[in-house]
């Protein structure tokens, strides 16, 4: 994943590599192995070598913050956390400071031990007056979500769009082939969809089966729609909106000039 620019005020390229071991889950490691170069677009000297998955983990995170500040509803009060693993804890945080009326998390994972483990965590970790708790019966909590956030590699829907509450927001990470699917054609059909960039139209699966279908057509897009105008955000308290997050080459390369700008200031 490169990016470059020669603006004075982001004079940078940057590389991301990645692995993808699906099957590390059963050996407790992510699935998710990542390293980023960043190198001055001024001089081309290699500036830093930073550890990629954790860059990934902070970005992706406050990408869907920053959609869940400007597309969930204000008075939102229970998130639903639908899988336990490294990226959870982080859109976690991320979700409850986008949005500070946020009451009560439920965690739901396929190991239940996980979920508990993470209800622990997050209870030590926490300062804001939350509940966090898990839960296994997904089908019930699913409905009671102001917010449902995915991070999963799912290949079969979880999320049953049937039982998301009119005002819902739906945040969708996991998926990045058109193999994976973290919510069903109904989910999508519901909800008014925003995306991150258009590479969604290829890499996300609950996207690409959805047009293919004729659930969505591409004039219904919001591509990159994520901004403060009153037009791109929600509508009513009742609209249910969903946004797919599949990541992008600039902003690993904005996360890591925050990190590296920050470091040399010592």
């Amino acid at each position: 994943m490169p990016s470059w620019s020669s603006s004075p005020f982001l004079p940078y390229i940057g590389i991301k590599l990645i692995t993808y071991f699906p099957g590390n889950s059963m050996l407790n490691l992510p699935g998710i192995h990542a390293s980023y170069v960043l190198f001055s677009s001024t001089t081309g000297q290699t500036l830093a070598s930073m550890d990629g998955t954790v860059l990934t983990l902070y970005r992706t995170a406050c990408v869907s913050g920053l959609a869940s500040k400007i597309l969930a509803r204000d008075d939102s009060k229970v998130l639903v956390m639908v899988g336990a693993g490294a990226l959870a804890p982080h859109l976690i945080k991320a979700h409850l400071a986008a949005k500070p009326s946020l009451a009560k998390v439920i965690i739901w994972n396929r190991t239940m031990k996980k979920a508990a483990d993470l209800v622990e965590k997050l209870r030590v970790e926490c300062t804001e007056k939350v509940c966090f708790e898990s839960n296994d019966n997904l089908e019930e909590i699913i409905g009671l979500g102001d917010i449902v956030s995915c991070a999963t590699n799912a290949d079969r829907p979880l999320v049953k769009g049937e039982k998301l509450k009119p005002g819902a927001h739906l945040d969708l990470v996991g998926s990045f082939k058109e193999t994976m699917r973290e919510c069903d054609d109904e989910a999508i059909r519901r909800g008014r969809v925003f995306v991150d960039n258009e590479a969604a139209l290829v890499e996300a699966g609950e996207i690409v089966g959805a047009l293919e279908r004729g659930v969505i057509d591409k004039k219904s897009w919001l591509f990159g729609g994520i901004d403060q105008r009153d037009e791109a955000g929600r509508r009513d308290s009742r609209e249910i909106t969903v946004f797919k997050s599949v990541g992008s080459a600039i902003v690993d390369m904005l996360a890591a000039q925050l990190v590296y700008e920050h470091y040399m200031k010592g």
